[in-house]
């Protein structure tokens, strides 16, 4: 029996492929779950999306081949948000919005904030409360 997986990608499109039924073919073709995080693809536009896709670890590896014929990006890393400890002052302020627990007061004597990127889900709120621009995205 095939073992499933899941990974996280982050595909990044020029206006040229946002039309192609790229994420059809993923499904059909290669018998692949997807869960999409976070989109942007319109005609006429760069895009993004950012998806997690569960299935035999060998029909998303042929998946990924498959993405990479077209001009788009691939981002298997997953990280579209990254979290600056050294910045971070420990305001706290990120973590009441953060709806998974991924930014979370590890310490709470000191305060000390940390990040656990497996809980992050894209969603961005952080980015949008942090008074000192410790987290970013690369959308």
């Amino acid at each position: 029996m095939t073992e499933t997986v899941t990974k996280k990608l982050m595909l990044f499109f020029p206006k040229c492929e946002c039309e192609k039924p790229i994420i059809y073919h993923l499904v059909k073709d290669y018998d692949l779950v997807v869960n999409v995080f976070r989109a942007k693809v319109t005609p006429e536009e760069e895009g993004y999306l950012v998806l997690d896709v569960t299935g035999a670890e060998e029909n998303i590896d042929r998946a990924v081949e498959f993405v990479g014929t077209f001009n788009v990006t691939i981002n298997a890393a997953g990280k579209g948000v990254t979290w600056d400890p050294d910045a971070c002052t420990g305001c706290g302020h990120c973590v009441v919005h953060c709806p998974t627990g991924a930014l979370h007061i590890s310490d709470r004597a000191t305060m000390e904030v940390a990040f656990d990127e497996e809980k992050c889900i894209e969603c961005l709120a952080c980015i949008r409360v942090c008074p000192y621009d410790v987290c970013a995205s690369a959308f």
